[in-house]
């Protein structure tokens, strides 16, 4: 543990961040999955809905930095491709 009062702070805001960080890639995961589960079962409007918060969640973590912005494009570029699919 750092003894210098600054350095202590940045320590509290990093942990703080990264429990953000966690929280908004575990969300946008989440979100991709429940775009193949509906894509899986063949359910056309569950996959549709699922797609459209699915692509904000990516756009979001790619704003943010927690994913390159064409990293982001890719996984929805698929995700769209498997959604017209059905």
């Amino acid at each position: 543990m750092p003894n210098i009062k600054s350095a202590i702070k940045r320590v509290k805001t990093n942990e703080a961040k990264n429990a953000q960080n966690t929280t908004a890639k575990s969300a946008m995961r989440t979100a991709v999955k429940k775009v193949e589960a509906a894509v899986t079962t063949s359910d056309a409007t569950a996959a549709k809905e699922a797609l459209v918060t699915a692509a904000s969640k990516l756009d979001k973590a790619a704003a943010k930095g927690l994913i390159h912005k064409n990293a982001a494009a890719r996984k929805k570029s698929r995700l769209m491709k498997k959604a017209n699919s059905l």
